[in-house]
């Protein structure tokens, strides 16, 4: 199941752009930015397809976190098309970098770093490396388009819009790209947040299809993304005194800067603690935690679902579908901020403080 399909039933400027970026010096960075249904992905596909029977090599990153076409889920993606293809989700990406979550709000930093890091790699590989890009243009995702052009600098930045609600982010842009202004086309359809949570239920389902329970051993593969396991394990006395104090069974904790403690609550009542002092982790919401295996490089190996852990003997088990070979590449085990198990259904989100 996908949103956008590769058409050619497109607004004829769609036809001059193509060939205003067959024309362009290459290599050339192309990124598509524009609000939610704006029809980025379709222009992409679009374009990809036009500049592939052209003969041209393209690149193709897909930074949709929320509706993401090339699998797997809750990372950026870079596939190298070889043919004609109808959607994203015909592609299979060749490196994809870990964000761990749907909704990206507070993960600026990593989501422009990413998108920097696979277009590094596409750029001496492909003649036109076209970006896409999330539906967040308000508050903080217009700091994350920023972010990512300043970083990457496309040659050349598609403006989608309605009306003229991307006139600030325009100003924002224009120091450090060219700027190319496109309507959205009134085939652009909206979907629902239940059809958006259908797509995302079907590509989780697929991906995890052939996944299968593993053991990580927590003190070979460094576990990150979050302040557990970080500092001096606590003492016995220094659990049973959060215990009594806060009515915790507190299942494992650490000292570092402040205390981390892993906890379930025995009773239901106000806390009152400082949070700068005492950092806590339901141990419920470790359940069915999406993690990323990433290797020497920075990059997703790809990702799986935590399903337990033994903090003691510091071994957890996760579901995923890497093979043996493929894990032998991993040296962390990171942290994401998104819950769902294997038949697609999506549990909730986590702050980025909750871990």
């Amino acid at each position: 199941m996908n949103k956008a399909t590769y058409t050619e039933d497109v607004p004829e400027d769609r036809f001059e752009l193509l060939e205003r970026i067959a024309s362009e010096d290459k290599p050339l960075k192309v990124m598509l930015i524009g609000g939610t249904d704006s029809g980025k992905t379709t222009l992409l596909t679009f374009l990809a397809n036009g500049l592939l029977e052209l003969g041209f090599r393209v690149a193709v990153i897909d930074s949709d976190v929320g509706q993401k076409g090339i699998l797997p889920p809750a990372t950026l993606s870079l596939a190298f098309p070889e043919e004609r293809f109808k959607s994203l989700g015909d592609l299979r990406g060749v490196a994809h970098y870990f964000i761990g979550t749907t909704s990206p709000g507070q993960y600026a930093g990593e989501m422009a770093v990413g998108v920097r890091r696979l277009t590094d790699i596409a750029i001496n590989e492909a003649d036109v490396v076209l970006i896409d890009t999330t539906g967040f243009v308000t508050g903080p995702g217009l700091e994350m388009k920023r972010l990512k052009v300043e970083l990457i600098k496309p040659e050349l930045t598609l403006l989608l819009e309605r009306t003229d609600e991307l006139s600030h982010l325009r100003k924002v842009l224009a120091p450090y790209t060219e700027i190319i202004d496109l309507s959205v086309s009134q085939k652009a359809r909206e979907h629902s947040q239940e059809e958006r949570r259908e797509v995302r239920k079907e590509k989780w389902k697929t991906y995890f299809s052939n996944g299968e329970l593993i053991e990580v051993d927590l003190k070979k593969i460094a576990p990150t993304g979050t302040e557990m396991f970080l500092g001096r394990p606590l003492t016995s006395e220094e659990k049973d005194l959060l215990a009594a104090l806060f009515k915790w069974l507190v299942i494992a904790g650490w000292k570092n800067e402040r205390y981390t403690v892993v906890k379930a609550d025995m009773e239901s009542f106000p806390r009152h603690y400082s949070k700068s002092v005492i950092h806590t982790v339901d141990f419920e919401k470790l359940s069915n935690l999406l993690v990323g295996f990433i290797d020497g490089d920075g990059l997703c190996l790809g990702v799986g679902i935590f399903k337990w852990v033994n903090f003691s003997e510091m071994k957890a088990q996760v579901l995923t579908p890497l093979t043996p070979e493929e894990l032998e590449k991993a040296l962390e085990l990171r942290f994401g901020r998104i819950r769902v198990i294997e038949t697609g259904e999506e549990l909730g989100l986590l702050q980025r403080k909750e871990l």
